[in-house]
């Protein structure tokens, strides 16, 4: 037998033939953190600017690529989640089910965000002061939040890349192709092609995760150094302390208690779209994997469709309830502001109400200065928690991404819709069998 030729005994090609195998897509991300870490180390220890810059760019593009679809995205998401309720039997009371969980579980978030600021005093001792802080680019406001949900036309929240004003008008445009019936499928099936080129051509961006890992783990470090991070430790280790109780405490005793599933079987399923969410740091972003995953663990695919784009612009839990909370009483404290009862109540409030102003892109400033202000403590603080944004958003987004597709896993148990044989068979990385050209067929 020719050396060249591969033994159907061995069952193993042998020789010139040898082919490398793939890289698991969890161990590419893995590598990009740890390279992203060194070179960071290096660019900042050595003072090497090129290096810094240059990872600076290679993040810099990653991200512009991810955004770059996220208004068509969303715009065609809704509008398509929206109509495929029609084809969901109780459609209405999925919807509303939906919407009670999310709130149900920011509410577990902010609470546990609140005590543990309260048990760390995570703005005492820090250095800083009130002369460190200055006024956000971005504020927000109840007036500005509820005004701003509504356009002044339909062109500019595409520019200026509004989230919130983009899902209002295909919400409303979701809504008149239902009334409009048969009448409106040519308008459907076009949206149904437009948002699967989009998602494919997403898909070609995600796979470009690892390298966008080096480069903004790189420069993080690079720019803001140990020295920094040793000033806000307390507030960083409260951050991913508090989301880590909610994504391996509180999210797995629901699966168990509410749901009825095997957590570990969740995580197992759901995996590729939590990694991604901490490298992207955008919920958008992550959606089409988010909502790949929810489908594997048996969501039935109209209302995943429905309930992940839906959540992916409204369900923050580490943004809008973790983050605020303990934000707010660092700031406080930072401040010399004294909070009552009454304030750790808006805070609660702002979280379950406000979240959908943090609108699933990179980032929760937005949401922090609508807090600050319904709680009346000063603007210049967002200010001291900019140069550490985007170590928290890292784990933030990670936890956004993952109640995100708990949720749909939840009410599909409680309405009895869920394929627990699909759930429980849920291993493998929808990433990693798109970047090798398989396609697995997930529940219909």
């Amino acid at each position: 037998m020719s050396a060249n030729t591969t033994s159907p005994a061995a069952g193993k090609p042998s020789g010139p033939g040898f082919r490398i195998p793939k890289v698991p897509f969890w161990a590419q991300i893995v590598a990009g953190l740890v390279l992203g870490v060194l070179l960071g180390w290096l660019a900042r220890g050595q003072d090497i600017g090129w290096l810094k810059d240059t990872l600076e760019q290679i993040g810099g593009i990653f991200i512009r690529l991810l955004k770059l679809a996220v208004a068509p995205l969303v715009f065609f998401a809704i509008l398509v989640s929206i109509t495929n309720l029609r084809k969901v039997n109780n459609a209405a009371r999925l919807a509303s089910r939906t919407l009670l969980w999310f709130m149900i579980t920011s509410l577990i978030a902010v609470a546990i965000g609140i005590t543990i600021g309260l048990l760390t005093n995570p703005g005492s001792g820090t250095g800083l002061s009130p002369k460190d802080g200055k006024l956000p680019e971005n504020q927000g406001s109840w007036i500005d939040f509820l005004t701003g949900i509504i356009p002044t036309d339909v062109i500019t929240p595409f520019t200026e890349l509004n989230v919130l004003q983009i899902v209002f008008i295909s919400a409303v445009a979701g809504i008149a192709a239902l009334a409009l019936g048969e009448k409106a499928k040519p308008v459907l099936d076009l949206s149904e092609a437009v948002l699967e080129l989009l998602q494919k051509a997403l898909w070609w961006v995600i796979r470009l995760a690892p390298l966008g890992t080096v480069g903004l783990i790189g420069y993080a470090i690079a720019d803001y150094g140990w020295d920094l991070i040793g000033k806000y430790a307390t507030f960083t280790a409260d951050v991913y302390i508090g989301c880590a109780l909610v994504l391996f405490g509180v999210y797995p005793l629901l699966l168990a208690t509410v749901a009825k599933v095997n957590p570990i079987q969740f995580f197992k399923g759901a995996w590729p779209a939590i990694q991604l969410a901490f490298v992207s740091r955008s919920s958008v972003g992550t959606m089409p994997v988010t909502q790949k995953v929810t489908e594997r663990l048996g969501v039935p695919k109209e209302y995943a469709s429905f309930a992940v784009p839906f959540g992916a612009t409204t369900k923050m839990d580490g943004c809008a309830a973790i983050y605020p909370a303990l934000a707010a009483i660092f700031i406080a404290q930072i401040f010399d502001v004294q909070l009552g009862i009454q304030d750790y109540l808006l805070i609660a409030f702002v979280s379950v109400v406000g979240s959908a102003a943090t609108a699933g892109l990179t980032g929760a400033t937005v949401m922090l200065t609508l807090t600050l202000s319904t709680l009346g403590l000063p603007l210049e603080g967002v200010g001291l928690l900019m140069a550490i944004d985007p170590i928290l958003d890292m784990i933030r987004t990670a936890t956004n991404v993952a109640g995100q597709a708990l949720v749909p896993v939840i009410v599909s148990a409680k309405e009895k819709i869920l394929d627990h044989d699909v759930y429980n068979s849920a291993t493998s990385s929808p990433v990693d069998e798109i970047d090798s050209g398989r396609e697995v067929p997930v529940p219909a």
